[in-house]
């Protein structure tokens, strides 16, 4: 499925949040606030727009999908980052090989959350961090109630025209509506064995940062 939209997957995704995608990558940045010099895993990265900005302020950042279609596309974009193909619950590095370990949008579309989780933490380092940026809920019922309308509704019809292929955003939205909200998500991070595990919402809730740290 997402494959076959790669090509138009980075235009789709900004028209359909309303430019607010870029905000989001800048609040992953933010809260990751690497150093140059540092080892950065950037898991679910698609075509490496999310990769990016680290790789130009210095960071040693490795973009990794389990999609082959988004890593050409990615490669064809920018050939100077090391683009690795990967699946998030056996992940292809040592222990311990990363300062940092981020994903975005991408966690719910993996089959086992809990032993991605576990194994987000074995290729960080002791003392190392996580940011998971992922839909969340508002915690407002009728606004909520509203915007899972536009999810299901509006949101496959604006894909349609824009990416040719409205059965992978009709997935996008179920898989939004069918996510936990922010408190369990957290709970799930802790379970895996992170530790100081906090959220900032954005949007009112729309997309919220989990982040914690593997205890060292």
């Amino acid at each position: 499925m997402f494959d076959e939209v790669a090509a138009k997957y980075d235009r789709t995704n900004d028209v359909l949040s309303l430019g607010q995608d870029r905000r989001w990558r800048r609040a992953v940045v933010d809260a990751l606030d690497m150093r140059p010099g540092e080892r950065l895993l950037d898991l679910a990265a698609g075509t490496g727009t999310s990769t990016e900005p680290f790789a130009d302020a210095g960071v040693r950042a490795v973009p990794c999908d389990f999609s082959l279609g988004m890593l050409r596309v990615g490669r064809r974009r920018r050939p100077d980052l090391a683009f690795v193909a990967g699946d998030a619950t056996r992940l292809p590095f040592a222990d311990g090989a990363f300062d940092a370990v981020t994903i975005s949008f991408g966690l719910r579309n993996v089959a086992d959350h809990e032993a991605a989780l576990a194994e987000f933490r074995r290729v960080t380092r002791p003392g190392g961090r996580l940011v998971v940026c992922e839909f969340g809920h508002l915690p407002w019922p009728r606004l909520n109630s509203a915007y899972e309308a536009y999810l299901t509704g509006a949101l496959p019809a604006v894909a349609r025209r824009l990416s040719g292929n409205p059965a992978a955003y009709e997935y996008l939205a179920e898989s939004i509506q069918d996510w936990p909200a922010q408190p369990e998500l957290a709970r799930r991070i802790a379970a895996a064995g992170w530790s100081a595990v906090r959220w900032r919402d954005l949007s009112l809730g729309v997309v919220a940062i989990h982040q914690a740290r593997r205890p060292g």
